[in-house]
């Protein structure tokens, strides 16, 4: 990775998060790397961790998780960091990629964006036919046209064929394959190029399609918006393509030590790994 400048530029001096929205998978929790690059990621939030984001519960200002991670997969965070306080108001929460915000607990969608992926799919899969479709069943778990790798996808897997998969409209597919490089998706993502979709290249051959228009820092917003908190008091902590967006958009946007190059530009800042507790070491700037 070539070297990046720490702070690219920060608030004013006396500048204090408002709210803090963080990442999950490699900036709260560690991967579990594989040969071929960062697979699943260990459920296990480390002391360092869990105690920097309580410091902010405690502070009085909301944490807010935004993932690519299905509501189902996130609520298990929130719990394990223990973000809710008893007595206190429901956590705001941005799940896939943006497309779905909700109150937690209990689950309680207030917004969600949904798009028709068929063209899209259909195009993904005219480069890529032997990748896995998945599209997220509310809830339960994942429709999918096949298995996916092992400790990738949590909840109920049912196999079901493409063309019912996007039958409906869906906030988000998953396209995975796992004998493609992580440079042939991006290259795949780049020349795709369909109308009303927009893509985010994870860590390997996976590729999130969503509407235009829909990521991080647009649900977000909409947290921020009902909170009355404005963008530039945001503290946001991410890793991956995904948080492009929302780094550029928040107050102060900081990069895991970890990021590809595009994240670090996006950014504000650069801080340690998440093998370091990275997102420790930057929420405890502030708290």
């Amino acid at each position: 990775m070539s070297q990046h400048t720490v702070n690219h530029g920060h608030p004013s001096d006396g500048w204090q998060p408002k709210l803090v929205a963080l990442d999950i998978d490699g900036t709260l929790l560690r991967w579990n790397d594989t040969d071929e690059g960062p697979g699943a990621s260990v459920e296990e939030v480390t002391p360092a961790v869990r105690d920097a984001v309580r410091r902010v519960v405690d502070a009085g200002v909301e944490v807010v998780l935004a993932s690519g991670r299905s509501p189902y997969d996130m609520t298990r965070i929130a719990d394990l960091l223990e973000l809710h306080v008893a007595g206190a108001q429901p956590l705001w929460v941005v799940a896939a990629n943006g497309a779905v915000v909700f109150r937690y607990p209990p689950v309680d969608v207030v917004h969600e964006e949904t798009f028709d992926a068929r063209e899209s799919v259909v195009a993904a899969l005219e480069r890529h036919p032997e990748a896995i479709v998945a599209v997220e069943e509310r809830g339960v778990g994942y429709r999918m046209n096949r298995p996916f790798p092992p400790g990738e996808l949590t909840g109920e897997h049912t196999i079901v064929d493409v063309a019912e998969l996007v039958s409906e409209p869906v906030t988000r597919v998953i396209i995975r394959d796992p004998q493609a490089s992580v440079d042939d998706f991006v290259d795949l993502a780049e020349n795709l190029g369909l109308a009303g979709t927009q893509y985010v290249v994870g860590w390997t051959a996976w590729l999130d399609l969503m509407p235009v228009g829909v990521d991080k820092s647009s649900g977000l917003s909409h947290v921020c918006e009902a909170l009355g908190v404005d963008p530039t008091d945001v503290l946001a902590i991410g890793d991956g393509r995904n948080d492009v967006e929302m780094l550029s958009w928040a107050g102060r946007g900081v990069a895991m030590g970890q990021a590809v190059d595009v994240v670090h530009d996006a950014a504000d800042a650069t801080t340690g790994t998440v093998d370091d507790d990275g997102a420790a070491q930057e929420i405890t700037r502030w708290f």
